[in-house]
């Protein structure tokens, strides 16, 4: 019987391992194996700075901690890292199994459900740091691993010589009371001919203060949504019930960050193709043989409730685009029985003919299903000129139709775009932003290739979303955007590269609900601005104008000019630990 257990263990441990595939590491050869000789014998399983960023074939350098203490506020997430390392031969495929228990205050309890604790992978990134731009990148970049894809798993294959990073994050019940909450984390080290294991201690010490549900949060998150990536990637029919079903959970995991808008195609592929999935319309635009127009919304209104109904999302609905980058429209024709395509200029007739029929019919549909007043005909970095033509058909369709806009900052066009978001370098006077919040409008920082920091590149320092999201705030902005939540590649799980984008910049989250390092520490970024403007409110309710003073002061270090990347860590560090101490 014994010997069956064995042999079923080890079945187990070798079909979980098939599932899995880490690319080889290119700079294998470059590890400094005289660092692993100089290790002591034994397993090392230690608490490890999360902003660090671990090389797998190298003995960790940074500080190591045998236990670990975080301050919470209630329905706060914190997290860490962890490392696994051993120069040992006889640990080589072994099974490295992850275990935690309940986080106990007295007769209080965090439940071990509310707790997560996963391998990180490495993945194939690049390094785009010495150039000026991540953009259209025309040279071979020096290829790397990097740990950033967090496992949905609790196993993982062990060897010798090998630092493996886990990632350990708490969410906080709302209704938990304040106190010093202790708990401990396992790994067992498996193999045929033993297992051995090792117990770290940890403590979350939950103060008085309570962060708001993610729903709730004030912080304007957009990060663009494809679905047609994932419906490629599972092979199934894009928007129907067996992909919507699929997606359920990376979608609701978008919402839990505070998303705010919901991604739409008006049109077929309106970035011309930047993505290794195109962006298909979800409405589809019908010629009749008379001339006159046809439009099926089935696939939009889909999207939208879907979206709205069983994710919980619905601030916005932006609809892209009017400006597609090849300016290139396609609809069906009845009478030639197949797809043609109109190539039209914003400045001329053919274009307001081929988008004012639609834009009065799209009006009437949304304000059927009172979606009118939450929808944005949304464009991003086009000419002014091209704009302001647009502006003026949209308009003319109906004038209480919204605009939004990302893309660089016109001073001539802040009064009609009601979500305007601009590079993170750029600038808008606070004379316009005072205007902008009076009317109600929204306004957010965006990064996208062309900052090479900071960034959420697999290849960016695991803080540097988190100086990014408070840098919205120093400015007095709403929040943030990015591009591409999850334009995944031909191989999204090893390697990040596409095309001529930097590592990374296509999608932030992995298919099956995989999250990463860069994906959480944004999510951390936000939860610090919420905790931001709730410590605001109650030290100027109290009169405490001397922490208030402090609070302010290590704000405006997180500034979008002069940024010393150097000190990125440490001001992440002493504002995360301020926020928990006033």
């Amino acid at each position: 019987m014994k010997r069956l257990f064995i042999l079923m263990l080890n079945f187990i441990c070798v079909t979980s391992f098939a599932q899995f595939k880490e690319p080889a590491d290119p700079k294998k050869k470059l590890a400094d194996y005289g660092a692993w000789e100089k290790l002591s014998t034994g397993i090392q399983f230690v608490f490890i700075d999360p902003d660090y960023s671990l090389s797998k074939h190298n003995v960790p350098t940074q500080q190591t901690n045998k236990s670990w203490k975080a301050d919470a506020w209630a329905g706060e997430t914190v997290s860490t890292q962890l490392a696994v390392f051993s120069k040992d031969t006889n640990v080589d495929n072994s099974s490295l199994e992850l275990s935690y228990s309940d986080l106990k205050f007295g007769k209080n309890i965090i439940s071990k459900q509310n707790i997560h604790f996963s391998p990180i992978a490495y993945v194939i990134s690049d390094d785009p740091s010495k150039l000026g731009s991540a953009c259209g990148i025309n040279i071979i970049l020096d290829s790397t691993l990097v740990a950033d894809r967090i496992l949905n798993a609790s196993t993982i294959e062990f060897n010798s010589k090998e630092s493996r990073p886990l990632w350990l994050s708490i969410d906080i019940p709302k209704n938990t009371k304040p106190g010093l909450y202790n708990g401990t984390i396992t790994v067992s080290i498996k193999s045929a001919k033993r297992t051995k294991k090792l117990n770290l201690p940890f403590t979350i010490n939950v103060l008085s203060y309570k962060l708001a549900d993610a729903k709730d949060w004030s912080f304007y998150l957009d990060l663009w949504q494809n679905p047609y990536s994932s419906a490629r990637y599972y092979n199934l029919e894009p928007l129907s019930k067996a992909h919507l079903d699929k997606i359920k959970l990376i979608m609701k995991r978008l919402a839990n960050a505070g998303q705010k808008n919901i991604t739409t195609t008006l049109i077929y592929d309106p970035w011309n193709s930047q993505t290794f999935d195109k962006y298909d319309a979800m409405i589809r635009w019908i010629k009749k043989k008379d001339g006159s127009w046809e439009y099926d919304y089935s696939l939009f209104d889909k999207w939208v409730e879907y979206m709205q109904k069983e994710i919980g999302i619905s601030s916005y609905i932006n609809c892209y685009s009017m400006l597609p980058w090849n300016l290139s429209f396609y609809y069906f024709d009845e009478a030639t029985q197949q797809r043609e395509v109109l190539k039209a200029k914003p400045s001329e007739q053919a274009y307001e003919d081929h988008w004012l029929p639609f834009l009065k019919d799209f009006a009437a549909h949304l304000k059927q299903k009172d979606w009118f007043n939450k929808t944005t005909i949304a464009m991003d970095e086009r000419p002014m000129k091209d704009m302001q033509a647009a502006t003026n058909i949209i308009k003319k369709a109906d004038p209480n139709f919204k605009i939004s806009l990302a893309g660089y900052y016109h001073p001539e066009l802040s009064d009609d775009i009601i979500d305007y978001t601009i590079p993170f370098y750029e600038t808008m006077t606070p004379e316009v932003l005072a205007t902008r919040k009076a009317k109600g409008y929204i306004t957010r920082a965006y990064t996208c290739c062309t900052e090479t920091y900071p960034n959420t590149f697999t290849s960016s320092g695991y803080y540097e979303p988190i100086y990014m999201i408070v840098n919205t705030l120093q400015r007095g902005f709403d929040g943030y955007l990015r591009w591409a939540y999850d334009c995944w590649n031909e191989q999204p799980l090893e390697d990040t590269r596409f095309g001529s984008w930097a590592a990374g910049d296509t999608y932030l989250v992995y298919p099956d609900n995989e999250t990463s390092i860069r994906f959480e520490r944004l999510r951390e970024g936000i939860q610090t601005v919420e905790k931001i403007k709730a410590l605001r409110l109650s030290l100027t309710q109290k009169g405490k104008t001397e922490q208030l003073k402090n609070l302010e002061e290590q704000i405006q270090q997180f500034t979008n000019k002069n940024i010393n990347r150097d000190l990125i860590p440490s001001q992440v560090k002493s504002l995360k630990n301020l926020l928990n101490s006033l």
